[in-house]
């Protein structure tokens, strides 16, 4: 079992293969979602396709409510419980029957009234509730080998993009 410190290292190592832009606003999501949350246990999950940071009751990944997800160009919140979920602003994305999400623009997206009460929901409705008298943890569930890059592609200057023109 990892200690919290190598636990916090190795979550900031996987931060540090994003740009960062999208490291830092990650870093204040998670400052707001700890605040949020004390008592959650964060698992951490380096997948193949992104980084997903579950908020949890237990250790149990069928029991994660939130989770915060990191892409190359952006991060979301997803609602992993979100089934019957009210969502009176249609600010849900997402066609699943279980899971939405959020694209969060800004760490300040968290404090619209609207995903205010759309995570109040949740935690209420969650299948097990946060324990008030929890601990936080931080558990690394999972680091794939093979991922796709974490920074979006380069754009191609316009000089090599340019076509030449062939001489007749």
């Amino acid at each position: 079992m990892a200690t919290t410190a190598s636990a916090t290292a190795q979550l900031r190592s996987f931060l540090a293969k994003y740009s960062p832009e999208i490291a830092s606003r990650a870093q204040a999501i998670l400052k707001k979602m700890r605040a949020r949350y004390p008592t959650a246990l964060e698992l951490v999950y380096d997948n193949y396709n992104a980084l997903g940071i579950g908020f949890s009751p237990t250790e149990r990944p069928s029991e994660v409510i939130f989770s915060i997800v990191l892409y190359p160009k952006w991060v979301s919140l997803f609602f992993l419980q979100a089934k019957g979920l009210p969502d009176p602003k249609k600010i849900l994305q997402g066609s699943g029957k279980q899971v939405a999400h959020i694209r969060l623009t800004s760490p300040d997206t968290l404090d619209d009234p609207a995903v205010v009460a759309l995570m109040r929901a949740a935690t209420a409705r969650a299948k097990v509730p946060f324990d008030p008298q929890g601990k936080h943890r931080l558990v690394i569930r999972s680091i794939s080998v093979q991922q796709r890059p974490r920074r979006p592609a380069a754009t191609a200057s316009p000089a090599r993009t340019r076509k030449t023109a062939k001489p007749y």
